[in-house]
C-alpha cells in the first residue's frame, strides 16, 4: 500500500512539473525527481528561494555533473499528501517564474507520467 502511494504521489509531482513547463529526467515513478536548472547562477537562487519557502531541496552541480546540467532533486515520499504536494507544486512553480525556468511553454505532457 505504502508503495503503490509512493508511486501514485511520483509519478503525481512529476507530471505537474512537467505540466507547468519545467524540464525535468529520470525514471518514470521514482521518488527521486530531478529537475534541470542549467544556468549555474541559478542553483544557489533556486535552493535558497526553497529554503525561504520551507520546501527541502537537494541541488547538484558542477563537477558532480556538467557545467550545464545542474539540478535540483525533489524527493517525493508515500507519507506527502495531495496537499503537501500541490503546496510544494505551488511554491516551485512560482520560483520557475522568477527565475525563468520554465524552459516548455507548450506545457509538455510526457504520457509516460500518468498520475490521477
Amino acid at each position: 500500500q505504502r508503495l503503490d502511494q509512493l508511486a501514485l504521489n511520483s509519478r503525481y509531482f512529476a507530471r505537474r512539473l512537467a505540466e507547468m513547463g519545467f524540464m525535468t529526467m529520470g525514471d518514470p515513478g521514482s521518488p527521486v525527481i530531478p529537475l534541470l536548472l542549467f544556468s549555474p547562477a541559478k542553483i544557489p537562487a533556486f535552493s535558497r528561494e526553497c529554503l525561504k519557502r520551507n520546501i527541502a531541496v537537494v541541488v547538484v552541480s558542477y563537477p558532480a555533473t556538467p557545467i550545464i546540467t545542474g539540478r535540483v532533486r525533489f524527493c517525493i515520499s508515500a507519507s506527502h499528501t495531495r496537499e503537501d504536494l500541490d503546496h510544494a507544486l505551488e511554491q516551485i512553480s512560482d520560483i520557475g517564474d522568477l527565475l525563468m525556468l520554465k524552459f516548455h511553454k507548450d506545457k509538455v505532457q510526457p504520457q509516460h507520467l500518468k498520475a490521477e
